[in-house]
């Protein structure tokens, strides 16, 4: 699997794109019901697939809205975040989405997880082809790992990661123990 979602803008909260409206988010565990066969609602992954096991799924939501605005999928893998995936919801992509900001916060969910776990918000992840290691080295100051497990796979270190936690104003449950 590989990070293929795009980062608009770096936003504190997500904005409504026909109103400019600010909203504020939080994010929470998904639940098994909640990515059970989302495929046919649009979503191009198979969220609860069995490569998917060992992961801890998270959802972004608007807050008083129980609609998924998208999800993502870490792994603490060798003192560090993994993001083995993560995708808009399909109201959320293309020319005509609802919502500016949603690619950001993904982001930034896995870099507080890897804060909360003591890592210093350093994660990795692999990208889906060269235009995104620029786009994620861009938006999210991402380096490029040379790596003989995936030829795009990405980290982002402990100060970019700080400068993109601090932008965000969500809530949330990263239900670490």
């Amino acid at each position: 699997m590989s990070v293929d979602t795009l980062i608009d803008k770096l936003t504190p909260c997500l904005i409504d794109t026909s109103t400019g409206k600010i909203l504020p988010t939080i994010f929470s565990i998904a639940s098994s019901e909640e990515i059970t066969g989302l495929q046919s609602k649009g979503w191009a992954f198979d969220w609860d697939a069995d490569e998917l096991g060992k992961t801890n799924v998270y959802k972004l939501l608007i807050k008083g809205d129980t609609t998924l605005q998208a999800l993502i999928a870490t792994e603490v893998f060798r003192g560090a975040v993994y993001i083995h995936l993560l995708e808009s919801a399909p109201h959320n992509r293309g020319e005509n989405k609802q919502y500016e900001g949603v690619g950001g916060h993904l982001f930034a969910i896995a870099m507080r997880l890897s804060m909360a776990l003591g890592f210093g918000g350093y994660i990795f992840f692999d990208a889906k082809n060269m235009e995104l290691v620029k786009h994620y080295s861009d938006m999210l100051g991402a380096n490029r790992l040379y790596s003989p497990v995936h030829e795009y796979r990405m980290e982002v270190q402990e100060e970019d990661a700080s400068k993109i936690i601090s932008r965000y104003t969500m809530e949330g449950d990263l239900n670490v123990v």
